[in-house]
């Protein structure tokens, strides 16, 4: 059998190093991130509940490139608000959001999507309640994780 030389010895606990301080260094930056994107729906849902568009929409990447997909779609951040305050025109409308089932999947270090259920609670003034799925990709940006593009259906 053949003797590890010093340096192949020093390679493997070198490895063995940095693989027990980058897996969980690794695991602790997601659950970050999974808890930071969920904090960012968090306080859609608390905009979106007290009427407020403009505050739902700091969850966006004010961007040319941000882009919703619904029934159509909208290219840029202004056209995205533009849809909601047209669709959601009043309180009655804009009802009371609820988001459920939420998973968000790591696509690297800057980059993530979040799926789940919404659900709109709302008299039939506003147009009775309404449901559906979601999935968002985020981008980690200088002021935090924002959706860069939304399917909602």
């Amino acid at each position: 059998m053949k003797r590890l030389t010093v340096a192949s010895k020093r390679f493997l606990v070198g490895g063995l190093f940095i693989l027990l301080f980058l897996v969980p260094h690794k695991m602790a930056c997601a659950q970050d991130a999974e808890s930071a994107i969920k904090q960012v729906l968090t306080d859609q849902v608390a905009a979106w509940n007290r009427g407020d568009i403009p505050a739902f929409m700091q969850g966006y990447e004010n961007s040319p490139k941000t882009t919703f997909i619904g029934k159509t779609v909208r290219h840029g951040w202004q056209q995205v608000m533009e849809r909601y305050k047209t669709s959601y025109s009043t309180k009655e409308a804009m009802g009371t959001l609820a988001f459920s089932d939420l998973t968000v999947r790591m696509l690297g270090t800057d980059y993530a999507v979040a799926t789940g259920q919404y659900h709109l609670t709302r008299g039939a003034a506003g147009g009775g309640d309404a449901n559906g799925v979601f999935s968002l990709v985020w981008e980690k940006s200088a002021e935090g994780w924002r959706i860069i593009l939304d399917h909602t259906s």
